[in-house]
């Protein structure tokens, strides 16, 4: 009886084990989704390399935390050191999607722990393409402010500054064009 209890407990250990260090942790990515701190800290407790992974999209804990909205989570996460340019699946980072929901905390914060300005997505837009588009005249102050590329095209060969124009946001435009003065 107790070798059928050693055995299951050994079986049960090694299950668990395998799927935390595996690409499919849904506790992690549902936490960071819904806010569940409780959850995010047990499961890093043991596990500091589940704070790194990717879902089969490619979202990090910490890109999850900042697209939903959870500054207790993400504040965390960046306590861990985790890889704040880590990218999913189309080359995004957690700063693109802070910038593109307009969370200019989420910026200064993730540029504090050294977030890569100019890193561009497999569409080569930048934070500063999207900050642009999508954000305050903050976002993009702080940002250019931080030496973000005004000049780095994207895939169309268009450049953050025509982007702007495109989208009617002079005060970008202006922005921008004191940065190339």
């Amino acid at each position: 009886m107790i070798n059928i209890k050693l055995t299951l407990t050994f079986i049960l250990f090694n299950i668990l084990s395998c799927q935390l260090k595996g690409q499919q942790l849904p506790g992690i990515f549902d936490a960071c989704r819904t806010g569940n701190f409780d959850v995010i800290k047990k499961l890093s407790i043991h596990h500091l390399d589940i704070l790194n992974s990717q879902d089969d999209k490619g979202y990090t804990p910490l890109i999850l935390a900042v697209y939903n909205d959870h500054p207790h989570i993400v504040k965390f996460l960046l306590s861990q050191s985790v890889h704040v340019d880590a990218q999913d699946n189309s080359g995004n980072t957690a700063l693109m999607g802070a910038v593109f929901k307009g969370y200019s905390y989420y910026v200064k914060l993730l540029l504090q722990h050294k977030a890569s300005v100019n890193l561009q997505n497999y569409n080569l837009a930048t934070a500063l393409t999207f900050a642009v588009t999508f954000s305050s005249s903050d976002v993009v102050s702080e940002l250019l402010a931080q030496e973000a590329q005004y000049d780095l095209k994207d895939a169309r060969g268009l450049t953050p500054l025509d982007h702007a124009w495109m989208q009617g946001n002079i005060m970008a435009e202006e922005l921008i064009r004191t940065y190339t003065d």
